[in-house]
């Protein structure tokens, strides 16, 4: 597992990025990260997974939950505090897959 203080190097950069919209298999977006404070790690996360399997597959969800590491435990214990925590044990649990569309920062 990497730990907190390598994760981010390790994770390519975001700077190019406003957002990343996850759609649902119909084309829907289903949620929105944005590229702020508070929300890098979880946009710099979904965007290596989607760089890497092309889409938040189950496969992608439980590489995914490595690279979050302690933060899982705690959205384990603590439902709704953590949604792209959340939302990536939803998908690792098989339930369903979605793609994710770069949203480029001007």
């Amino acid at each position: 597992m990497v730990s907190s203080s390598d994760r981010p190097r390790k994770l390519p950069g975001t700077s190019h990025l406003a957002a990343i919209r996850l759609l649902d298999e119909g084309g829907e977006i289903v949620a929105t990260i944005d590229n702020r404070p508070g929300s890098q790690l979880s946009l710099a996360v979904y965007n290596h997974l989607a760089q890497t399997f092309g889409a938040i597959t189950p496969e992608a969800a439980r590489k995914g939950l490595e690279l979050f590491g302690e933060h899982v435990e705690e959205a384990r214990a603590n439902p709704g505090k953590h949604p792209n925590i959340d939302r990536l044990l939803e998908i690792a649990d098989g339930r369903r897959t979605l793609r994710a569309k770069h949203v480029f920062a001007l």
